[in-house]
């Protein structure tokens, strides 16, 4: 296989057409977020390529400082620019496996997790809640965003053209997620509210109906002034919705996050006995174990070996 050589014009034309396929092999956030830690490993004095004592004094340097999962994501861009340029990749050699392994046990590896938002807290925010745009907005969102169990980047790309209300609810189209970058889709249904006043379905209809909104997306920013943008929120727009929400409901806000609704929703129906195919079919989870990641917290209480009295 014959590497490429910049130097060479046909080699700098063949990399530029070759390039825009590369990008979409991974997501413009995955790119944003290789770029940036390339860029903190070069400006710590390392080079690319780059050797083992190089990526092993990064490492050490910042062991202590850096937590081991932002450290191993560091690792994964660092041997992506490897791979990428056709070198000796030295994030794959066992000196700095052992070595990350050494900072892991050293460390611990426990992630920060946000906080899931149960079904009764959620329900005692929208309680609190006005009927003004805004209020009437983040209702819609608040209850779409649970009752789908969607990530933020999920909800907030929705467009009017992914809705489709029928007679026991709404059928949502999912067009990219995380893990569909390639874009092949899957449908989530969201169900007709038993409770009056409490129907995820009616206050996306709602909201659509109060807005005006017929096309394009479908959650926006809204003004002081009552005004809607013809722009979709941010991911964090999202997190911030979430955080202010619950703390005019007098809860502490500060374990929330925008990927509460989406853990609370899985939480909250593991609790209620819904089985882990459901749960699956609902969140996209591919596996098990990822999904016990959302509702280890909700799975001790079931058939607990210590309820014996």
């Amino acid at each position: 296989m014959t590497v490429l050589d910049l130097r060479n014009p046909q080699h700098q034309l063949l990399k530029e057409r070759i390039q825009p396929y590369l990008d979409f092999a991974t997501s413009k956030a995955t790119r944003q977020a290789y770029r940036l830690d390339l860029r903190h490993f070069t400006e710590w004095g390392a080079t690319l390529p780059a050797t083992v004592q190089m990526v092993a004094g990064y490492l050490a340097c910042y062991a202590e400082i850096l937590s081991p999962a932002t450290l191993q994501r560091r690792l994964s861009a660092i041997s992506r620019a490897h791979d990428t340029l056709n070198v000796p990749n030295p994030v794959k050699t066992e000196g700095i496996r052992l070595l990350m392994r050494g900072i892991r046990r050293k460390r611990g590896t426990k992630q920060r997790e946000a906080k899931p938002l149960l079904r009764d807290d959620l329900v005692h925010i929208l309680c609190c809640m006005g009927s003004d745009p805004r209020d009437v907005r983040d209702r819609a969102l608040l209850m779409c965003g649970f009752a789908g169990a969607f990530r933020r980047s999920e909800l907030v790309s929705l467009d009017v053209e992914d809705l489709q209300f029928v007679t026991q609810g709404v059928l949502v189209t999912i067009r990219h997620s995380k893990t569909d970058q390639e874009g092949k889709g899957r449908k989530v249904g969201i169900p007709n509210g038993r409770h009056k006043g409490l129907c995820p379905v009616q206050a996306l209809a709602h909201w659509l109906e109060a807005s005006g909104i017929t096309t394009g997306p479908v959650f926006r920013p809204v003004t002081r002034s009552s005004a809607i943008a013809c722009t979709r929120l941010t991911d964090r727009s999202v997190a911030n919705i979430i955080k202010s929400r619950a703390s005019a409901a007098g809860m502490e806000a500060k374990d929330l996050s925008g990927h509460s609704l989406r853990r609370g929703c899985l939480s909250s129906a593991a609790m209620a006995g819904i089985p882990n195919h459901k749960l699956k079919a609902q969140s996209g989870h591919k596996s098990d174990a990822m999904l016990a990641r959302y509702i280890s917290d909700a799975d001790i209480w079931n058939n607990n070996a210590g309820g014996l009295f």
